[in-house]
Order: structure tokens, then sequence, then C-alpha cells
């Protein structure tokens, strides 16, 4: 997992500094780092948490989510003190307040940057669909930590705004 973060965010770096000659810094580092937020949320919810888990047989297998708010989600998590319901919002709340500073860049932006929630949320669901359907990977499957993720991201995105005041992505420096 730390692995896949450094190598991303290698790429990514590498990804800014082409970047900057047309964008400046400012936006071309924001796009970085929305990038490689994606990508590290992808890295800490679909690599198994405790190593390869081997076999996980089907009837050990679930069929469905969890639609139970609060569902199968262990109550702590070595990370922080709190449970991971906490750190599932908190992981997207980078991701939701780069995503304003990203689309702050153009006019559309306050149609782009509901836009970019609305693909968060949508990327939180396409990792519990993926969770459910490889089962070998040993996580769970959960509506709750949607909408987790998605209330995270809503919180970085109003972060953002405030941020971007502060920014000014559009600006070239």
């Amino acid at each position: 997992m730390l692995v896949g973060a450094l190598l991303s965010g290698a790429v990514f770096t590498a990804l800014v500094s082409v970047l900057r000659h047309r964008f400046g810094w400012t936006w071309s580092v924001c796009v970085g780092l929305l990038l490689w937020s994606v990508v590290v949320i992808g890295l800490i919810t679909l690599l198994p948490a405790n190593g390869a888990p081997g076999v996980v047989s089907a009837e050990g297998r679930l069929d469905t989510c969890s639609s139970d708010i609060g569902g199968p989600a262990p109550e702590g998590f070595w990370i922080f003190a709190g449970g991971q319901r906490l750190l599932n919002t908190v992981v997207f709340v980078p991701s939701g307040a780069l995503v304003v500073l990203v689309a702050a860049r153009w006019r559309a932006g306050w149609v782009l940057a509901p836009l970019g929630l609305l693909l968060l949320a949508a990327y939180s669901a396409g990792i519990e669909k993926t969770q459910l359907e490889l089962a070998r990977i040993d996580r769970a499957c959960d509506v709750t930590d949607i909408i987790d993720n998605t209330t995270g991201a809503a919180i970085g995105v109003l972060l953002g705004l405030l941020l971007a005041l502060v920014v000014r992505p559009w600006q070239r420096r």
C-alpha cells in the first residue's frame, strides 16, 4: 500500500512539473494532489488490510452489500482512536476540497465542483461494488461506507470553497 502511494506520488509529481508550464504551479499542484488522493483512496480501500487472505469460500462470501446503516464496519481502526466510520469520512475530505480547487480555474466551476462531488460519490459506490465482487480481498461492502465517504467529500467541497478564496487557483503564478 505504501509503495503504491509513493510510486503514484512520483508519477503525479512528474505530471505537475509538465502541467505547470501551461497552467502555473498552483493549479497543477491541485490537479496532481487530486489524482494522487483518488489513487490513495483506491489503494487503502481495495488492498487487503492484513495481507492476502488466501481463499474466501463461496459460503463465506457476502451476496449483497450490507444496507444496515452502521453495517459490518469494526468499531476501531488502527489509525484513529475513533471508529472506521470516522476514517471513511476523513479519507474523502482532501479529494472533495481539491475538486473545488481544480474546478475553480474555470467559469463553469460552479457546475464542475458539484459534478466532481457526484463523481467522488460514484467512485465510493464503485469501490464498494468491487469489494463485494472481489471477495478475495476480504473487504466488506457496506452502504454506510458510501454515505460516510460522500459526507467526507461534501465536507471537503465546503472547505475547498474557503480554500479557493485563499489559494486562487485561477491565477497563474
